[in-house]
């Protein structure tokens, strides 16, 4: 059967068919349903709702607040699963000093607990029950020793108990954690009216664009001259995701995944825009690459198409700055080791291989020191959301 792939963007929606794909600049005063028919109907018109596959990157991802017994174990594999899973960090608790802690403002989407080896005993305790009175959530979930279960089940409501994600040889286990992230990011999708109304095109699940852009990763070497290791960055209007090979962790964590992912949901270039330009004025490099770029921070307050292709040369410069080793709340990359840096997504019907490169440049000299870069491959086409699209008609 001929299979249909629709991708919704938060700035854009783009159809392939027969392997021909069609970019469209969304139309905020309509609907996204009403936009797609307006523009694509009779296309959609020819394929059956089971030939049809949909993903979506417009809700933005999910917010996390994690909650861990230690450092070493539980806070980074639990960060870990969330990165992978799409999700975003808002804060992050030890819990020996959660009696210090402020709870963050806002709701959370989900709270994650997690700490312990399945042999400990129960090490929560009513300080737990106590802080999570003061946070807003929608969803909470239990993921650490089986000793305190019956106490999570007892003192919170509808918390979610699964497996631990440390098994008994304090290796990481991610697969029942990272499907029920997943999970909540489909519903939290379906729950979104623009996207639900979307159902009525497709008989299949629609998957977060990060996910399913992951799960062709090992196939990229068949598609671009890439060498291992790589990352992809696909710059989009709402977010900037980075997959990456697992060679390139400083963490040892033992995964059955050869490529992990990061979204950053603040380093968008359109809709999340200001908050682009609040982290560009706060990184301590930004100023100086500004000037080796030509241009003054005046930019940053400008609409115009020049200030746009300044932004999105930043959101390459701040992804590689939030994996390298000089900013410590993300996962660090071994960034000297990266042979090849594949760039996808809107970026790349914008700007030319030279300013992606004097870009990449500028990072390696001035913060790793390094006088060669990897070398950049532009993904002008969408052919690996293409090759991912037709990957997905075979997950779950």
């Amino acid at each position: 059967m001929k299979q249909l792939y629709i991708d919704i963007g938060s700035t854009y929606f783009k159809v392939c068919e027969a392997g021909n794909i069609e970019q469209h600049f969304r139309n905020f005063e309509r609907n996204i349903f009403d936009d797609l028919r307006s523009k694509c109907g009779e296309t959609i018109a020819r394929y059956a709702p089971e030939a049809i596959q949909i993903c979506s990157s417009a809700n933005g991802g999910l917010s996390t607040l994690i909650i861990g017994r230690t450092y070493t174990f539980s806070l980074k594999y639990a960060t870990n699963i969330a990165y992978n899973s799409g999700i975003n960090i808002i804060d992050s608790v030890l819990y020996s000093k959660i009696e210090q802690h402020t709870p963050p403002l806002g709701m959370i989407d989900v709270v994650i607990i997690a700490g312990g080896i399945d042999d400990s005993a129960n090490s929560y305790d009513m300080r737990l029950i106590d802080y999570l009175k003061k946070v807003r959530y929608h969803n909470i979930v239990y993921a650490g020793s089986a000793a305190a279960a019956e106490f999570m089940t007892t003192h919170i409501e509808n918390v979610r108990v699964m497996q631990n994600i440390i098994s008994d040889k304090l290796q990481l286990r991610d697969e029942a954690l990272k499907n029920y992230l997943t999970h909540l990011y489909q519903e939290d999708i379906m729950g979104k009216e623009e996207i639900k109304s979307l159902y009525a095109l497709t008989a299949n699940h629609i998957y977060p664009t990060p996910y399913i852009v992951n799960q062709a990763m090992q196939r990229i070497p068949e598609y671009f001259p890439v060498v291992d290791p790589f990352i992809l960055v696909d710059i989009g209007g709402a977010t900037t995701d980075i997959h990456y090979s697992r060679d390139l962790i400083m963490d040892n964590l033992v995964s059955e995944n050869p490529y992990d992912r990061l979204v950053f949901k603040k380093l968008g270039v359109y809709k999340s825009r200001e908050n682009l330009v609040f982290t560009a004025r706060n990184n301590e490099y930004v100023y100086e690459l500004l000037a080796y770029l030509g241009v003054t921070e005046n930019i940053l307050d400008e609409k115009s198409d020049k200030a746009t292709r300044i932004l999105m040369q930043l959101s390459i410069f701040l992804v590689l700055y939030k994996v390298s080793l000089h900013h410590n709340r993300y996962v660090n990359l071994y960034l000297e080791k990266l042979n090849s840096i594949v760039l996808t997504g809107g970026i790349t019907k914008v700007l030319s291989l030279e300013e992606c490169e004097q870009i990449v440049g500028f990072f390696y000299k001035k913060l790793l020191h390094f006088h060669q870069i990897p070398t950049i491959i532009m993904d002008s086409d969408y052919m690996i959301w293409t090759m991912s699209m037709k990957e997905s008609s075979h997950v779950g």
